[in-house]
């Protein structure tokens, strides 16, 4: 048997395709059992308008393993926006998961005890992109979804890395208010 997973947190930024289509997942992963699973069930009942908490999916009834729970960073306002997230993005998300066990960063005979809770940026300007690219979209939610659960279950970045590295890395949005372009 794998060891306990408790909690486990990771992120990943992955762009380069059209504006609006980068993805920015934030995760915690741990055991059904324990914290995670808690704060799950807890989103689950405890819906905010604008921001609702829906399953990982790869169609419309087929839920992923391990139960994912994909949260808004955006407060939802528009049916457009809605149907991408809901559509295009969360597919997106349950095929990352299932990458992440295919590729062994999650133990496969864990897949019914763990819970992931995925923080989901999706800007807001694809709303508005009539010739918006969903393969484009998918495939880098998917990719940063899988990043970001591997980079959970190796606690990536190491301590070691980020000590000696923490000089060497500025933020991007603070180092474009010192350029003066925010």
């Amino acid at each position: 048997m794998s060891e306990r997973i408790v909690f486990r947190s990771g992120e990943a930024l992955v762009a380069g395709g059209p504006p609006g289509t980068a993805a920015e997942p934030e995760v915690v992963i741990g055991e059904l059992d324990g914290p995670v699973g808690t704060a799950l069930a807890t989103l689950t009942g405890d819906q905010v308008k604008g921001h609702s908490r829906v399953f990982a999916i790869l169609n419309t009834d087929i839920m992923v393993r391990p139960v994912t729970l994909c949260v808004s960073k955006v407060t939802v306002k528009n049916s457009r926006y809605t149907n991408i997230l809901m559509g295009t993005v969360q597919a997106a998300i349950a095929n990352g998961v299932l990458d992440a066990v295919r590729a062994g960063d999650i133990p496969k005979e864990k897949a019914n005890d763990l819970g992931i809770i995925c923080s989901v940026w999706l800007n807001p300007v694809v709303a508005d992109q009539d010739d918006l690219d969903h393969k484009v979209l998918f495939d880098i939610h998917r990719k940063a979804m899988a990043q970001a659960i591997h980079k959970a279950m190796h606690n990536e970045p190491s301590i070691d890395w980020l000590l000696e590295n923490q000089d060497k890395i500025t933020h991007k949005y603070y180092q474009m208010g010192l350029d003066g372009k925010i």
